[in-house]
């Protein structure tokens, strides 16, 4: 006994929606969820674009690593913050000979509108380093970084010549 199914305009699968939207694919949809309209505080920009604080981590990892040289936070930096970076910088404190560090975790502070204190885990080989910087907002609404410090206390500086 042939049984004949015929197809009824309701045949379609249950278990799929009608298209399929699916970012991690090449040429996928956008999230469904982009940022709008957040305020300038926050780290959160736009869809494709990095977040200040995770730009300025793996910055001055890329430094504080050896992979990149100092000056190339020159512009990046205001104040002491440069001076700062060339002092850990010269004893390359997250160069391994190993796997390259990374950063494993960031998280943010907002003092005040314009500012904000991060802190980044950064594995370096089998050792988790803590690493702090400030960024704050220019008049030109970049970010540039104002202080950073790594895994321990600041040393003190020495009276500025004037």
């Amino acid at each position: 006994m042939n049984k004949v199914m015929s197809r009824t305009p309701h045949a379609r699968p249950r278990h799929r929606p009608p298209t399929r939207h699916d970012s991690r694919r090449p040429g996928g949809a956008p999230p469904r969820n982009p940022v709008r309209g957040r305020a300038a505080t926050t780290p959160q920009t736009a869809v494709g674009h990095p977040r200040p604080t995770d730009l300025f981590a793996d910055r001055l990892l890329a430094v504080l690593s050896g992979q990149r040289p100092v000056h190339w936070m020159l512009r990046h930096t205001v104040g002491r913050a440069y001076d700062d970076l060339a002092r850990l910088a010269e004893r390359s404190p997250l160069r391994t000979h190993g796997p390259r560090p990374v950063v494993r975790d960031i998280g943010y502070y907002v003092p005040r509108v314009g500012a904000l204190e991060v802190f980044a885990r950064i594995s370096a080989g089998d050792r988790l380093r803590a690493m702090a910087f400030r960024l704050e907002r220019g008049e030109d609404h970049r970010w540039r970084c104002t202080a950073v410090e790594l895994g321990g206390p600041r040393p003190a500086h020495a009276p500025e010549d004037d």
